[in-house]
């Protein structure tokens, strides 16, 4: 059944002709006369009957009835498939790691939205191991998280370094040192994430590295919840420094010095990016460009301490 078909249908039915419908769509009346044949023959019943006046047949009053139904949803439906292939429209899959799923991702995530209302973004909050199976099996779309272990057919951009701060209470000895190296953590009791966390991996890999050991360490797991437990003088805690700012009250942020700079944060995702969806693939670049601006800044202090007076 042709489409163009029915609305000339629908434009004889309403101008009473085939002569009218001609010069209303500018075709020849031999093509609307063809068109109309067209529809009939594909449907197996006659819609109009000629003569002096036109008249509509049974089937074609029942089809005339449903016909506008019909070309509103084939219109609607070409609009979404416009959509889905500009990126106005569908649904993407997004896994976020801490800290940034709730510190850098929301007002990106609010800009996004407002420019794109018809595209629905679903986020799964995990760690990067984690993450490089989802992207790999296609459970997400793409990811912003740590550096993976491994390639599993992915592939990962840098966009920022996640800074990482020691958060001590105020009153705890180390407090009252302006320089704070690993060695000094040593016999401390040291708060820690999950054990698949890459921030406390790679404080504990530098911890045993620079004399950092024996520690004690205590699992809390939960990143967002560490500031509350050093804030009590439960331990210490290395985290990242937008979690931290500004520091609970009765604690105090200080560097760690030989704690190599922080954790590498970028984009995950399968290396045939034609896999994704034209939403995914404009929701990853948005964010993509949105957080390596992040790093940029992040350079701007050191490049103008290095430019001449």
């Amino acid at each position: 059944m042709d489409i163009r078909g029915i609305s000339t249908f629908q434009t004889i039915v309403r101008t009473g002709s085939f002569q009218k419908a001609a010069q209303e769509l500018q075709y020849a009346q031999s093509t609307i006369t063809k068109q109309i044949q067209n529809l009939e023959d594909s449907l197996g019943v006659k819609l109009l009957e000629r003569g002096k006046k036109l008249r509509l047949t049974q089937a074609g009053e029942l089809f005339i009835a449903k016909s506008d139904r019909l070309l509103r949803d084939y219109y609607e439906l070409q609009q979404t498939m416009t959509d889905l292939n500009d990126g106005e429209k569908g649904a993407v899959n997004v896994g976020i790691m801490e800290p940034a799923a709730s510190y850098r991702i929301p007002a990106l995530l609010k800009r996004f939205a407002d420019a794109y209302p018809n595209v629905d973004i679903h986020l799964r909050i995990h760690n990067s191991h984690m993450f490089n199976q989802l992207v790999s099996d296609g459970s997400v779309d793409f990811a912003i998280c740590a550096t993976p272990d491994s390639g599993l057919g992915t592939t990962f951009e840098p966009l920022y370094v996640e800074d990482i701060v020691l958060l001590l209470p105020a009153a705890h000895p180390l407090a009252k040192q302006h320089r704070i190296r690993l060695a000094d953590l040593r016999g401390e009791q040291i708060l820690l994430t999950n054990a698949t966390c890459p921030f406390r991996r790679k404080l504990e890999t530098a911890l045993h590295e620079r004399g950092g050991t024996p520690y004690r360490k205590i699992e809390i797991g939960n990143m967002a919840a560490l500031k509350y437990y050093v804030h009590v003088e439960y331990g210490i805690a290395a985290v990242p420094r937008i979690t931290v700012t500004p520091p609970p009250e009765g604690t105090i942020v200080r560097a760690i010095e030989d704690l190599d700079a922080g954790l590498t944060t970028g984009l995950l995702m399968k290396k045939d990016t034609r896999l994704l969806s034209a939403a995914a693939r404009k929701l990853s670049a948005f964010l993509a460009e949105e957080l390596g601006r992040l790093s940029e800044r992040a350079e701007a202090p050191a490049i103008a301490e290095a430019s001449p007076a």
